[in-house]
């Protein structure tokens, strides 16, 4: 197409999900970045002391902060993401025979599967850092290591109506992700199931989980549905106009950054992170074409990429409770548990630090998300007909 012409707008009959297109590609580094990014900010916040409280900090400091500091961006391209795989893999699928028991089946495995094993490991930590008491296997609901908040966390209840577990304050979003699972087909059913009074039922389960729900949950569904819309969207358009895109995205993130909202996803962020969100999936929804990887260059970045996004999942949950084993053994073994921003050999430690991070996520993915089809392809035998070639195959969303 040429640079010059306009761009056109093509609605899909079924989203491109298929790992050999440019976009998937894109998809795949996106989603390890933004990761490694969240890892990163967090170890950061754990281990330097706060950036608005120093005077003067160092030159390489600022740079770090300013560097791990879009996090709260990160969290909303997960978000755009998720709703372009998980929404655009059920919109292929719904109508098709057993269409919403395979897709609840895909969304529990691709969820407890990294969860139910991570959360071992918050337990683990907390014994071995006195935070969690074994003894107190209790039901209550202000206790993070409580029972109460260990099934609540499986459920998608932090935030809601229990604490994160083990004080994985990074739990928060797989809150919003579980609800969004489930609104999703209900918001689907409303228009397309089979009877008005099923339409109706979908409704008013859609109102009522609303009511129940922060609001801010159920505001940021909007941009998981619009993740989900453009999966179905195919922009033919010249890369004059992508690079614009780029630039205008990129730009309006920074700025974002340094004079919006940068903590939780509330009202007063929505917008902005609507302003950012539209040109990346614009792009994305540009790039559906077959991926040719010509050069050593191009091949390499598609390998890492890959092999990032394939265990990010697993270092988004781990990489809390891993950050605060290590501050015990640094205050066991170092008599500290914070670095200085003055001491350049702490910013080796950081980085030393980052790295124990992404090797011990890279293990927790080995034995157990690895393992996420098999264990899906197992529930999926026992309790359903065999699906159709179509069905069965799939991202691991």
């Amino acid at each position: 197409m040429s640079s010059n012409a306009l761009p056109t707008i093509h609605w899909q009959r079924q989203s491109q999900l298929d790992s050999q297109s440019v976009h998937s590609l894109l998809i795949s580094l996106m989603r390890g970045l933004a990761a490694l990014q969240v890892a990163a900010a967090h170890l950061r916040s754990e281990m330097f002391p706060g950036l608005k409280g120093m005077v003067d900090p160092p030159l390489y400091y600022q740079l770090l902060a300013f560097a791990t500091g879009f996090g709260h961006q990160a969290v909303v391209v997960f978000f755009l993401i998720s709703g372009w795989l998980v929404g655009g893999s059920l919109l292929n699928r719904i109508g098709q025979p057993g269409a919403l028991l395979s897709y609840a089946i895909d969304r529990a495995t691709r969820l407890w599967t990294v969860l139910l094993p991570a959360m071992c490991l918050m337990l683990a930590v907390g014994i071995v850092i006195a935070e969690a008491d074994p003894g107190r296997a209790d039901f209550a609901a202000v206790n993070e290591y409580s029972a109460a908040s260990f099934f609540g966390n499986l459920l998608g209840l932090q935030t809601v109506l229990v604490k994160n577990f083990g004080g994985n304050y990074a739990l928060w979003s797989l809150a919003n992700e579980s609800w969004y699972y489930i609104q999703f087909p209900l918001l689907l059913a409303v228009f397309m199931a089979r009877s008005r009074l099923r339409q109706a039922a979908a409704a008013i389960a859609l109102v009522l989980i609303a009511g129940a729900l922060p609001g801010e949950i159920t505001l940021y569904f909007a941009l998981w549905l619009l993740g989900a819309l453009f999966s179905r969207v195919r922009i033919e358009c010249g890369n004059g106009l992508r690079v614009a895109l780029v630039l205008a995205g990129a730009s309006c993130s920074v700025y974002f950054r340094i004079h919006g909202s940068n903590d939780d996803l509330t009202f007063a962020s929505f917008l902005q992170d609507l302003v950012y969100s539209l040109p990346l999936l614009f792009i994305l929804a540009s790039l559906q074409r077959p991926l040719l990887l010509r050069s050593a260059f191009s091949r390499g970045v598609a390998k890492v990429a890959q092999q990032l996004s394939e265990f990010s999942f697993t270092l988004y949950v781990i990489h809390i409770p891993t950050i605060k084993l290590l501050r015990y053994l640094g205050e066991q073994e170092f008599g500290r548990s914070r670095l200085a921003v003055d001491a350049p050999l702490d910013y080796a430690v950081y980085f030393g630090m980052l790295s124990a991070l992404l090797a011990a996520a890279y293990l927790s993915y080995r034995l157990f998300e690895a393992h996420t089809f098999r264990i899906r392809r197992a529930i999926k035998n026992a309790v359903q007909q065999p699906a159709s070639p179509a069905i069965a195959s799939g991202s691991a969303e």
